[in-house]
C-alpha cells in the first residue's frame, strides 16, 4: 500500500492538475478510530466524507506555497455537526467529525450538515510561524450552489468555494471508501500567470482557453468513484490524457500524523484556570483528555495538575529514578 500525490502540468496550457491517493494513511484513520473505546467507528457515510476530505484537504495544501496548516470543516445543522479535515504543509494530515444523532446508510451530505440549510464549508489557512497580530485566513461558503441549490457533494462544494473565494475554475473527483481515498483536481491558472511551458498559450484567445479547461475538465469527470479507488495512478492518468502531453513533477507523499501532545493538553488545562481544573479533580481521580484526532488519552492526576499551575522556577525536581 501506498500514499502518493503526483502534480503535471497541460504544456501549452494554463491548466494544472493533481491527483492523490491515500491508502495506508486511511486505513490507519480509519483503525484508529474503531480501536478507540470511547466512540467507536464512525458510520460508513461519515468515514467516506472524511476520506473525500483528507484527499481534498491533501490536493489543495499541495495547490499553495503555505507554511502551515489548511484546515477544512463541514458543518451545519444535521447529526453530523462538524467534519473537520487538517493536512499540514507537508501533507501530514489528520481528520475527525462530531456526530451527534443517527446517520442512515444512504445518507448525502445535506442530509448529515444541511438539513435545514444551515450548513456551511469553511476553509482556514493557520500560518505557522504567525507574526504579531497577524490572523489566519478564513473563507466561508454554504452548502448550497450558485442558484440556491443544495450540493449533496463534496466535490461540487469546493468547486464553488474555488470559483467564489480564489476565482479559479476547478473540476475536482473525489472518492473514498473502507481501504482508499483518493481524488483529482483540475484547475485552470490565470491567463497571464505564465503558467504555460513553451509559450504556446500566449496566441492563444480567451475563449479557446476556457474551451481547453473545459475539455480538460470533462475527460476528468468522466473516471468514476470505482475508478478512482481501484486504479493506480498511472492507469488513470494514461486513460484519462492519453492525446495530452503532460509535464510531470516528482511525487509527494501525504501520511497521517496527529499533532497532539502531552504538552498541548498541559496548555488547554492551564487554560482552563487552576479553580476549574481543581473543581474537575474534586469530582474524579484526574482530568482525563483523549484527541478526538488520533484517540490518545492523557491522564493528569491532582500532582500533574498542582505542577501545571507552578511556575518552573518553584517545581520541584524529578528524581531519576521516576523520570
Amino acid at each position: 500500500m501506498a500514499n502518493e500525490l503526483h502534480k503535471f502540468l497541460f504544456d501549452g496550457l494554463p491548466v494544472r492538475g493533481m491527483i492523490v491517493r491515500l491508502d495506508d494513511a486511511w486505513t490507519e484513520i480509519l483503525a484508529r478510530r474503531r480501536a478507540n473505546e470511547d466512540t467507536g467507528a464512525w458510520p460508513p457515510p461519515v468515514a467516506e466524507l472524511l476520506g473525500e476530505m483528507a484527499a481534498a484537504g491533501a490536493l489543495m495544501q499541495s495547490n499553495i506555497k503555505f507554511n502551515g496548516a489548511l484546515v477544512m470543516q463541514i458543518y451545519g445543522d444535521g447529526p453530523v455537526k462538524v467534519a473537520v479535515a487538517e493536512v499540514q504543509h507537508d501533507l501530514a494530515l489528520r481528520v475527525t467529525a462530531k456526530v451527534v444523532g443517527d446517520v442512515g446508510i444512504d445518507a448525502r451530505l445535506a442530509d448529515m450538515v444541511n438539513t435545514g440549510g444551515g450548513g456551511r464549508c469553511a476553509i482556514t489557512l493557520d500560518p505557522k510561524d504567525k507574526r504579531p497580530g497577524q490572523q489566519a485566513y478564513q473563507g466561508v461558503v454554504p452548502l448550497r450552489g450558485p442558484h440556491g441549490e443544495s450540493l449533496d457533494k463534496l466535490s461540487d462544494v469546493l468547486e464553488h468555494y474555488m470559483r467564489q473565494s480564489e476565482q479559479l475554475d476547478t473540476k475536482m473527483v473525489l472518492a473514498a471508501d473502507a481501504t482508499v481515498a483518493a481524488g483529482i483536481l483540475i484547475q485552470r491558472l490565470p491567463h497571464e500567470g505564465g503558467a504555460n511551458i513553451e509559450g504556446a498559450a500566449k496566441d492563444v484567445d480567451e475563449g479557446e482557453m476556457k474551451e481547453h479547461f473545459n475539455r480538460i475538465a470533462t475527460l476528468a469527470s468522466s473516471i468514476t468513484p470505482a475508478e478512482l479507488l481501484e486504479l493506480d495512478v498511472e492507469t488513470i492518468l494514461r486513460r484519462l490524457f492519453w492525446q495530452e502531453k503532460m509535464l510531470r513533477f516528482e511525487p509527494q507523499t501525504p501520511r497521517f500524523a496527529c499533532t497532539c501532545s502531552r504538552e498541548r493538553v498541559a496548555s488547554m488545562i492551564r487554560g482552563l484556570g487552576r479553580e476549574e481544573a481543581e473543581s474537575i479533580l474534586s469530582e474524579r481521580e484526574a482530568i482525563d483528555v483523549g484527541c478526538d484526532f488520533c484517540g490518545q488519552h492523557y491522564r493528569f492526576d491532582a500532582v500533574d495538575a498542582a505542577r501545571i499551575f507552578t511556575a518552573p522556577g518553584d517545581q520541584p525536581p524529578v528524581s531519576s529514578a521516576v523520570q
